[in-house]
């Protein structure tokens, strides 16, 4: 179990910075939507 334990930290590490990184692209999103429907731009 000892030699599993760094592969399964590694595996969290990359999973956590991608949520992270999908949550940061969907912050962004909402931002950009938000301005682009104050602007009178509406997605349809």
């Amino acid at each position: 179990m000892e030699a599993r334990k760094p592969w399964l930290r590694r595996i969290g590490w990359l999973v956590l910075i991608w949520a992270a990184s999908v949550a940061a692209l969907g912050i962004v999103a909402l931002i950009l939507h938000g301005l682009m429907s104050l602007a009178g731009l509406t997605a349809g």
